[in-house]
């Protein structure tokens, strides 16, 4: 028998009525209740949200698409399914199930994208905390064939990170043709996705270089396995630091996690013939800038990579069930949404920020 819920009328949320307008956090939003979910969606209580830079840009305004108006954010989301719709067909998950809430919510299956493994540039895709309500709420309505099964092994609070950060640094490390043993280097390391990517390539065999800056995040990136520190703000040659410390050649691939357009410049500069340039970080509106000499003449590949699919959610959950990867968080309340935007504009975050949508 399917465990019971009592699923209030109303509940806590975190607003962006307009981009100029204050953050309005409320108590009085209202749950959408069981019987008027559609047949194919679920109603999730979330016991936990993370804060990525993605959800400053949509609260921001300041990309090149705009996310609807006005908008819950937020798509880092773990808690448990409480509602499913009536007439929903062969679910994947039950009541009582803890899931994840990620970017992409909803995705057709159907169109080219979606049929090459690409699901995340669906066509039809929808975006939580972007083109629909997301997880800064203690209640949010997704669809069953998109929610993704938490493992047991890993803490929700965790878990919620490795919804959005976890996922985009492995799917670019494992796209980013490098092998055990390479030098891969990771520009914003000591991140939300950085910090996470550090632990990743470790897993994966790799040699990490991490480049940031402050005695803080040079502490967590040497902590979690990163061979060499250099810091961007000290050095007086960026590319011929990362040279020196790759064997004098360079290293075999990057995996640019920071969200300014100044980390892809030096790239091409740095990568040995054969690298390889993951672009993960978006910038609200920068060009990336690459020597067409050098990138033709090194056989430098460079590669968009955007999220990822299901699978790779399941991967990198799984990958740090098994405690290979940790996230360094801070948890918070849900009142504290508008100064972590504060902190993430000056980048002033340390690993990662959740919300307790409990409290």
């Amino acid at each position: 028998m399917a465990p019971q819920f009592h699923i209030p009328k109303v509940q806590k949320a975190a607003i962006v009525e307009t981009t100029d307008a204050p953050l309005k956090v409320v108590d009085n939003h209202p749950v959408k209740q069981p019987h008027e979910l559609a047949p194919g969606e679920c109603l999730v209580e979330l016991d936990c949200s993370g804060v990525c830079h993605t959800d400053l840009h949509a609260r921001q305004g300041d990309w090149p698409i705009q996310a609807k108006l006005p908008l819950i954010g937020g798509h880092e989301g773990v808690g448990r399914i409480v509602a499913i719709g009536e007439h929903t067909q062969d679910s994947p998950v039950k009541i009582g199930d803890r899931v994840g809430i990620k970017w992409l919510a909803y995705s057709c299956l159907d169109c080219e994208p979606c049929r090459k493994g690409l699901e995340q540039s669906c066509l039809k895709g929808k975006y939580s905390g972007f083109t629909v309500d997301g997880t800064f709420s203690q209640y949010v309505v997704s669809w069953v064939t998109h929610v993704t099964p938490i493992p047991d092994g890993i803490a929700s609070a965790e878990a919620a990170s490795i919804l959005c950060a976890g996922i985009t640094v492995y799917r670019a490390i494992k796209y980013s043709r490098t092998h055990i043993g390479d030098w891969i280097v990771l520009p914003g390391a000591g991140g939300g996705l950085g910090h996470l990517a550090v632990q990743y390539a470790v897993a994966m065999g790799l040699r990490v270089v991490a480049v940031d800056t402050g005695a803080e995040k040079k502490e967590l990136c040497l902590k979690l396995g990163a061979e060499k520190w250099i810091d961007f703000k000290e050095t007086k040659d960026l590319v011929k630091d990362i040279i020196a410390a790759t064997d004098g050649y360079g290293a075999h691939a990057a995996v640019v996690t920071a969200a300014t357009g100044s980390a892809y410049a030096q790239a091409i500069d740095y990568l040995r013939m054969g690298g390889t340039l993951m672009v993960v970080g978006l910038p609200a509106r920068a060009s990336l800038s690459a020597d067409i000499f050098f990138t033709v003449t090194k056989s430098i590949t460079i590669v968009g990579s955007y999220v990822g699919n299901r699978q790779d959610a399941r991967e990198a959950l799984d990958i740090a069930a098994r405690g290979k990867v940790k996230c360094y968080y801070q948890l918070k309340s849900l009142s504290s949404l508008a100064e972590t935007y504060e902190g993430l504009a000056e980048g002033k975050i340390v690993g990662r920020v959740v919300l307790n949508m409990k409290e």
